[in-house]
């Protein structure tokens, strides 16, 4: 049985068919990337699996479980984490505030006994403080410990969001356009992280991602849609070379 299973799903926005007909599987300890044009439907695609948005048709299962009437605060705890193409941060927190917002679903103990500080609580909160800084090790991220997030170069934000939902400690991270807006060095980090979440931590890793360069660098097989539906998947060569995705890409004229 497959981590991830999505059958058939599609959602529509009025006449408008977002995402039409996409199936694919994620095997325990992939890294499985999206990709496709602007406007394909691959961000939708992370909304349907998080349950932001519900679907038309279709069914999602996630580790023997179907989620595909859940809500999205059930999915989480289920173990699935994700990233946004917009960075979602507390600007005004912390980048160890913001980490430790990751922890939130773990937390066991009630309003009487945080408002006491019993040593349950403060148990928990030292176990919630070591797994924020084993993330923050992994990212290099003690530089930034204490700074604000609104005072962050970009670069280092979309590494914090990253960071937020290793904290959470999940079997599936999603991670959407994790290199969009960074440098040539910055990207080849997030590469090199991805790696070592499949290897270190032994998480499976769902992507959304336009660099191609990091695609076929970190991914075990690739999905490439257009227009909401499914153009090709394989392995990152193989399908970069289908001449559909050629079309979709560069135009039919051009890819012919």
């Amino acid at each position: 049985m497959s981590l991830l299973e999505v059958d058939d799903i599609a959602v529509h926005f009025g006449g408008v068919k977002a995402v039409d007909g996409v199936s694919f599987r994620v095997e325990e300890g992939e890294v499985y990337a999206i990709i496709g044009p602007n406007g394909a439907g691959k961000s939708t695609i992370f909304n349907l699996i998080s349950r932001i948005y519900e679907l038309t048709r279709g069914r999602i299962m996630f580790d023997g479980h179907d989620v595909t009437k859940l809500g999205a605060h059930q999915v989480a705890p289920l173990g699935i984490a994700r990233t946004f193409q917009n960075i979602e941060l507390f600007d005004h927190s912390t980048v160890l505030a913001n980490l430790l917002m990751g922890r939130h679903l773990h937390r066991r103990t009630n309003f009487i006994q945080d408002a006491l500080f019993l040593p349950k609580v403060r148990a928990e909160e030292r176990a919630h403080r070591q797994r924020v800084e084993e993330v923050i090790a992994f990212l290099e991220l003690e530089a930034y410990r204490g700074k604000m997030i609104a005072g962050l170069p970009y670069g280092v934000r979309k590494v914090v969001e990253i960071g937020r939902a290793l904290a959470m400690g999940s079997k599936l991270i999603l991670l959407d356009e994790p290199a969009s807006g960074l440098s040539v060095e910055e990207s080849q980090e997030v590469a090199y992280w991805i790696e070592d979440m499949r290897r270190d931590m032994g998480l499976t890793v769902l992507m959304v991602e336009h660099d191609m360069s990091l695609v076929s660098q970190v991914s075990d097989r690739v999905l490439a849609v257009a227009n909401g539906r499914m153009l090709a998947e394989g392995t990152p060569a193989e399908v970069q070379a289908h001449p559909e995705v050629k079309a979709a890409y560069l135009g039919t004229e051009v890819a012919a």
